[in-house]
């Protein structure tokens, strides 16, 4: 099977964090470009633009998988897939997604497999399971640190030796990006006013 995937660097490293299997071929892209005879076009660096959406829809028949946590299907062409592909979380052994095509998503999976992952088929709500429990410690993180509760180095200390995280909150929302955080927590807070960002978290995120 030959795919496209369109990354940077950083991704490439995670997505290819448990090797690859000999039954694909990839060709690593910085932009969205139409390969010949190309099954599936993975968008990494996905933005939810009008401009870039029409370039992707112009490569179907061809699978299309963009990492797009906040936006649900129904704001996406029919037969896209998305995929959890935040920082950190692609160099897992499971990828979450949603799709609604039976097609479409036995592609995805097989495509998946071939990076040494599994598939798990998830609700389609924004931020998926993870990218939403990991967005509410964060948040709670920033709140803690406004209080006073301590600094952002010895919160992150705790939470990696109490909780056994690989990161702490602050490490996570770094390599995250704190406006990635920011912005699904603010689409979440939409619907439910739990959600809704601490002040210095969103003082961060649109400075």
């Amino acid at each position: 099977m030959k795919i496209a995937v369109i990354a940077n660097n950083f991704q490439k490293e995670e997505l290819l964090t448990h090797r690859l299997k000999e039954d694909i071929e990839i060709q690593w892209l910085d932009e969205v470009i139409g390969v010949e005879e190309t099954e599936c076009y993975i968008d990494l660096l996905f933005t939810p633009d009008i401009k870039r959406i029409e370039w992707l829809k112009q490569l179907q028949p061809a699978l299309i998988i963009v990492n797009e946590v906040n936006l649900t299907l129904k704001n996406l062409p029919e037969n896209f897939i998305r995929i959890n592909g935040w920082s950190t979380f692609l160099k897992r052994t499971v990828i979450e997604a949603c799709g609604n095509d039976s097609v479409s998503k036995s592609i995805a999976e097989k495509i998946v497999s071939s990076f040494n992952k599994t598939t798990e088929w998830v609700p389609d709500k924004p931020g998926f399971i993870s990218a939403r429990v990991i967005a509410m410690i964060i948040n709670e993180a920033y709140f803690a640190f406004e209080e006073g509760v301590s600094s952002k180095e010895e919160i992150d200390t705790a939470m990696k030796s109490g909780t056994n995280y690989p990161y702490g909150p602050f490490e996570w929302t770094e390599k995250i990006g704190v406006k990635k955080v920011y912005d699904l927590l603010s689409e979440l807070a939409k619907t439910n006013i739990k959600y809704e960002a601490a002040p210095e978290l969103k003082k961060e995120a649109l400075a």
